[in-house]
């Protein structure tokens, strides 16, 4: 088969063996895959949890059809149309474990499909289980113009959130945030953003932050949130070290979380799956979830898509079409 695969030159296109689905997993043929931030270190050689390195294929999510599965699995079949989340997805065929696949709603396209895996399953961790987000709270996403952040945004209204800010240093990715749930959008190059969050909650503060930013606005978090808020470590696209208040920290009782799938079991990530499945299912298959196509590659065009993801210009999804 046809895969992108990390060489001592980056990433290229070449022809490799075709993966055996082990007992629990299923063989895909992919159809499209989408871009996600932790493709980029991938991409680069550097160890990404259990992925990484040389003569690996970047990859975390992909929509496709099932080809073959696992002695174990009884829960999909060939034929089957199916999005997942894993690792190797840059290729014409990956495979996934069944506990981290999705069945596809019948109107439901590979390539949308594609997009929707890991936002789904790592905002509604963030939201949902993690910050245990109630209707009628207020919700910050640091980082919302990128697919994970617009789909934060719009579980956070599926959840009934009383107010929702979503940030972006880009006033055109911030003019369209509202699409996709944000009642407000605050830019954070404004030292003045937590004051602004605070006024927006009517000097409250805010009940949960969505963290994908870190260093650079960890103090102003703390400024922003109200008194027992919760903050959820998601991501740290502004650096991994920074300054932290730790008096205000604990004067607000605030409940600081970190979250990665590069430490958890794959019985927890199945568990993930299963809450996504059982909490969102509905509003899946009847489109209330979507976000936008910034754009579409060739599978051999993956470097070019990738250098326009490390550009961070795009807003929403970056697609391989394969």
């Amino acid at each position: 088969m046809k895969a992108i695969v990390v060489g001592p030159e980056g990433p290229s296109l070449v022809e490799i063996d075709m993966p055996r689905p082990k007992p629990a997993e299923v063989l895909v043929r992919v159809r499209a895959a989408a871009l996600n931030r932790a493709d980029l270190a991938v991409a680069s050689g550097q160890p990404h949890g259990p992925t990484g390195g040389s003569d690996a294929i970047p990859g975390l999510e992909w929509a496709g059809e099932v080809v073959a599965v696992g002695a174990a699995v009884n829960d999909f079949h060939p034929g089957d149309r199916v999005m997942c989340s894993g690792a190797g997805g840059y290729a014409e065929y990956a495979v996934a474990d069944h506990g981290r696949t999705l069945p596809l709603p019948a109107d439901l396209s590979f390539e949308v499909a594609a997009t929707l895996p890991v936002a789904l399953q790592t905002m509604h961790d963030a939201l949902i289980t993690q910050a245990h987000l109630q209707p009628g709270e207020t919700v910050l996403i640091q980082g919302a113009s990128s697919g994970v952040g617009l789909m934060g945004l719009q579980i956070a209204r599926w959840r009934r959130a009383s107010l929702v800010i979503g940030t972006s240093r880009s006033p055109e990715h911030r003019a369209r945030l509202a699409e996709f749930g944000a009642t407000v959008a605050i830019d954070t190059k404004d030292p003045t953003w937590p004051e602004q969050v605070r006024a927006a909650t009517g000097g409250r503060g805010v009940d949960v932050i969505i963290d994908q930013v870190s260093a650079p606005v960890a103090n102003g978090n703390l400024q922003a949130a109200a008194v027992l808020g919760r903050i959820v470590n998601v991501g740290r696209l502004g650096g991994s070290r920074g300054e932290f208040d730790f008096d205000l920290h604990a004067t607000k009782r605030i409940s600081y979380i970190g979250v990665t799938n590069r430490t958890r079991s794959i019985e927890e990530q199945r568990a993930i799956t299963a809450r996504v499945r059982a909490d969102l299912w509905p509003a899946i298959a009847a489109g209330g979830f979507h976000l936008p196509i910034d754009g579409r590659y060739a599978l051999a065009e993956a470097p070019a898509a990738l250098t326009r993801m490390r550009k961070n210009e795009h807003f929403g999804k970056i697609v391989l079409t394969v």
